[in-house]
């Protein structure tokens, strides 16, 4: 984990000058809930304890200069008549840019960036990197700090300027999580409540190395399957359809992929409700047969996993040492999450990345984490 004297240190040597604030903002995974985000449904994300790290200090010139660490390289734009490029600051760029676009009157500054959160692991660097410009930009111009509204505006600023058409999740996860909880959220209201993770237990994310291909047909197909179950049942979302109502009605669904489709939503949304009650339980064993059952519906009925996730889904659920585990993200390759007695941690990472390499030939990226605090000011 950074320390956050070497990110001070770094900054006086480019700078040549101390920072006044030092601010962070965490990666998440998605615990439970996955592909109901755009059915109105429910998520259970948490933030971990790999961050993206600003240091920084005011300036009066209305100019913003970020040195990238990892990078090493520079960005300087201005605040008035900020102009759209290509690359990494884009994304500080952008949450400038939502930010004067909500009425926000900016100050600029200078800072040294870095970050823990791995890129391409699907534990979204990206959001991180947004929420810790948000809370860079409340220190250097005096603005309260709103982490549903630095959410919401930091989805903007990487819907509408970087591009990238993401939902909410990722961004509420790095704004408002709660160090020690999981982060609930209602998708349609965007009420959030913090559930707390069982005691004794370790995150794990286990990173296949294999990437999505080519898959937007797939999800919109998916997406527009959802859809037709929703008329199906006459409600707005999927989210309005209990697991009762569609067992008693799904024998009427003509079409088997849409059965299929609308059971993973509905019981997943029905998941994440028991996953609830089961970390206000203490109950980390019936947690993990949640996660089973999840990664079983995501790769039975909504089809979205691949050889090389339930290799490595499998290989985690068969160390004695893991509750539970399922394929996590959008799919077709990726990380999956493991819950695992803190204890054994370390013979779950070799023994699993040994059954996993056996089995497909490749070696996983393993990332241990503990649920973090949402963005805020070291």
């Amino acid at each position: 984990m950074l320390n956050s004297q070497t990110l001070q240190h770094a900054f006086e040597l480019h700078f040549n000058a101390k920072p006044e604030w030092i601010v962070r903002a965490p990666g998440r995974v998605n615990l439970i809930g996955e592909h109901t985000d755009y059915n109105d449904g429910y998520v259970l994300p948490m933030g971990i304890d790999h961050a993206v790290w600003i240091a920084l200090r005011p300036r009066a010139d209305g100019l913003v200069h970020i040195h990238s660490l990892d990078l090493e390289l520079d960005s300087v734009f201005k605040l008035d008549g900020i102009e759209k490029g290509e690359g990494w600051a884009e994304y500080p760029k952008g949450v400038a840019w939502a930010l004067r676009e909500a009425g926000y009157s900016l100050r600029g500054w200078e800072g040294v960036m870095t970050g823990e959160v791995p890129r391409g692991a699907g534990l979204s660097s990206s959001a991180a990197v947004e929420l810790a410009t948000a809370r860079a930009f409340a220190c250097a111009s005096g603005f309260e700090w709103d982490a549903k509204l630095m959410a919401r505006l930091s989805q903007k600023a990487e819907n509408q300027w970087v591009g990238v058409n993401c939902g909410i999740m990722d961004q509420m996860a790095s704004a408002a999580s709660k160090k020690g909880h999981a982060l609930f959220m209602d998708c349609r209201t965007l009420d959030i409540q913090h559930a707390p993770l069982p005691q004794g237990v370790a995150v794990a994310v286990l990173d296949t190395s294999t990437r999505r291909g080519l898959v937007d047909s797939a999800y919109n197909e998916r997406r527009v399957q959802c859809e037709a179950g929703a008329r199906f049942f006459h409600v707005k979302a999927l989210r309005d359809v209990s697991v009762a109502e569609f067992e008693r009605r799904k024998d009427e669904i003509g079409d088997e992929a849409v059965l299929r489709r609308a059971r993973h939503i509905i019981t997943e949304n029905q998941r994440v409700l028991d996953a609830m009650e089961a970390m206000r339980a203490n109950d980390v064993s019936r947690l993990g047969q949640l996660f089973n059952a999840s990664h079983a519906s995501l790769r039975d009925d909504f089809e979205v996993t691949n050889e090389a996730l339930n290799q490595i889904v499998e290989a985690a659920q068969a160390h004695s040492a893991c509750y539970g585990a399922r394929m996590t993200g959008a799919g077709f390759g990726g990380c999956a999450v493991a819950l695992v007695r803190e204890d054994s941690v370390e013979a779950f990472i070799r023994a699993v990345g040994a059954a996993y390499r056996h089995k497909s030939g490749l070696e996983a990226a393993v990332y241990v984490c503990q649920p973090s605090e949402g963005a805020s000011v070291e």
